[in-house]
């Protein structure tokens, strides 16, 4: 890990000399911490139908059931501590001058472990917001054994969580674009690059000229067009690459 530090020159140059930095992470870096993931086989959506417990219609249909799904899932993740990985992305956003974390995660790990800024693209599962009027409620009670009542509107509560047939927060979606799009440095860490429109990131980030690179397990789709991988967890790679900053600046 270090050899590659030190000896590939534009690897070192770009973690060293640039300043305009994006983190665009997936479950992986969750799934670290023990957080269970959907697409692997044994995840959640193989003991559940989606469609009975992560839309619109299924809350609309059955609210009471989806609302005792998520706060078990809730229940889970309140266990769940963030990792090396967490902390070290949270020490970057301090290390560079123009920073920006993008998350697939609705876990709230990243926040939990020192990071002030997260494009949450797909929400936090950690938040409520109403169905109908769609005010944010931050905070949740595990003991709730039904969705709460808006208190403006009097509509049920659910989880803020972008479900299935729902499109993405558009300010998020923009910001992430737009960061993207003007960053010397990308890092795709713990995600397929299969799931869009985050898959689209690091094909954005190489098209406007960044330095791309990619942590994670196994390889991807993206992986022979990066400018380098890093094959490994996270947690183990990530607090290297910021020491490496720190000694080397």
């Amino acid at each position: 890990m270090l050899d590659e530090l030190n000896q590939k020159e534009g690897l070192r140059r770009a973690l060293l000399n640039f300043r305009r930095v994006v983190v665009l992470t997936g479950a992986g870096i969750s799934a670290e911490s023990g957080v269970p993931t959907f697409r692997e086989k044994g995840g959640l959506w193989g003991k559940y139908n989606p469609e009975e417990l992560a839309t619109a219609r299924a809350f609309q249909k059955n609210p009471q059931l989806v609302w005792e799904w998520y706060q078990w899932r809730r229940g889970l993740i309140s266990e769940m501590k963030p990792n090396p990985g967490h902390y070290a992305i949270a020490e970057m956003e301090r290390l560079f001058d123009d920073f920006s974390l993008i998350t697939q995660n609705v876990d709230g790990l990243h926040r939990a472990a020192g990071s002030k800024i997260v494009l949450e693209m797909h929400g936090n599962i950690m938040r409520n917001k109403c169905f109908d009027c769609g005010k944010v409620f931050d905070g949740i009670n595990l003991k709730d054994k039904e969705p709460p009542r808006c208190d403006g509107c009097g509509g049920l509560y659910r989880p803020d969580v972008v479900w299935f047939g729902e499109m993405l927060p558009s300010d998020v979606l923009y910001a992430a674009f737009q960061s993207t799009q003007s960053c010397e440095l990308f890092f795709s860490i713990g995600t397929s690059a299969l799931v869009h429109p985050a898959a689209s990131l690091p094909i954005e980030a190489m098209h406007s000229g960044a330095y791309v690179i990619e942590i994670n397990p196994q390889p991807t789709v993206i992986s022979h067009s990066v400018d380098h991988t890093f094959l490994g967890p996270s947690g183990e790679i990530l607090p290297q690459i910021v020491d490496f900053i720190k000694a080397n600046r």
